[in-house]
């Protein structure tokens, strides 16, 4: 069943969520169960939720960093995503993850095993959101109705620059990313503008630097 299937006539849109433990009821693994629980971060923008958005961050730099340590001497992190449980949105999350290694220089983000974070795809009334468990381990979840109301590349790009380490800031313009669904559904640029790009390689230096610093400051 393609996504255009699974939409119901009301289009919600960014500004939905509240923060609660919660998994999608159409978040499964590859083997049927449930996907695990994890303190969701949404369309809000609400103190509670940068601070979810944050502790998704500091859990992907700390995978990432462990598995650096047995590769001394790399400048750029390679930060490695799982798609499977999101194959409706395989040409999206590639697309996503290609703008962001063209964008910035000290991370690149690989599909691959051992991830250090994961895609899930269904139907949540909540959106499209970033999540964490708190013990280093995350996943993005893209909802069917939202990536059909606005356009989809943006909204995985936008999630996926919460893994790197930006906040949320609705208010920004159509140019800025992570101003997400603020500009309105005919907003379809999925790119990080100059000051993302810069606080991404800042955050991501050496691998090293990000717990140094406060990740999410509002980007202007």
């Amino acid at each position: 069943m393609n996504r255009s299937a699974m939409v119901l006539s009301a289009a919600l849109g960014l500004g939905l969520a509240a923060t609660m433990t919660v998994v999608p009821a159409s978040a499964t693994t590859a083997d049927g169960n449930a996907a695990p629980q994890y303190t969701q971060s949404s369309y809000v923008g609400s103190k509670s939720e940068e601070a979810n958005n944050k502790a998704f961050f500091d859990a992907v730099m700390k995978s990432a960093k462990a598995k650096q340590a047995a590769s001394p001497g790399l400048r750029a992190v390679t930060v490695t995503y799982d798609a499977s449980q999101a194959p409706s949105f395989s040409t999206e999350i590639a697309r996503s993850a290609q703008i962001w290694n063209s964008s910035v220089r000290n991370i690149q983000l690989r599909a691959g095993s051992n991830a250090d974070f994961r895609y899930y795809e269904g139907n949540d009334s909540r959106g499209s959101y970033a999540s964490t468990d708190g013990h280093g381990r995350g996943y993005i979840f893209l909802d069917y109705r939202q990536n059909e109301q606005y356009d989809s590349t943006r909204v995985t790009a936008h999630e996926t620059g919460h893994v790197l380490g930006l906040p949320d800031h609705y208010s920004g313009p159509c140019s800025e990313l992570m101003s997400g669904g603020g500009p309105g559904p005919s907003c379809t640029n999925p790119n990080p503008n100059s000051a993302e790009k810069s606080r991404v390689n800042q955050l991501w230096a050496n691998g090293l630097k990000a717990f140094d610093k406060a990740p999410f400051t509002k980007v202007h």
